[in-house]
């Protein structure tokens, strides 16, 4: 696990012995919420992708590590190569159909959005 550098911002100087610095603006990761409260959607993209299909599984609310767990199912079940960033799961190929279906199987409720 990566550990993230403190850093001590908008702070000149402190008198107090028991001074602690508290960041206002801490990353906290979410509580990865229940199977069944999640709303996921799968979509095909192909911008500023050289014209290759993405599927694409966005809407996962929960801590980065439960997401590459999903996205790491996922690809296996589809047997192809991907990748968990920014919250979405991208999956290569056009695999729309096979990610809805084994995500509904799972319990999630998904929606598919677009054609």
């Amino acid at each position: 696990m990566k550990k993230k550098k403190q850093r001590f911002e908008g702070i000149v100087y402190s008198t107090a012995d028991n001074f602690e610095f508290v960041n206002a603006e801490r990353d906290e990761e979410e509580d990865t919420l229940p199977v069944s409260q999640q709303k996921l959607k799968v979509l095909l993209d192909r911008k500023a992708r050289k014209g290759k299909v993405v599927t694409i599984v966005q809407g996962f609310i929960g801590t980065e590590s439960d997401l590459n767990e999903l996205a790491k199912k996922l690809k296996q079940k589809c047997g192809v190569g991907g990748a968990a960033k920014d919250g979405e799961i991208l999956i290569q190929g056009d695999v729309k159909q096979k990610i809805f279906d084994l995500l509904k199987n799972d319990g999630y409720p998904v929606k598919s959005v677009g054609g």
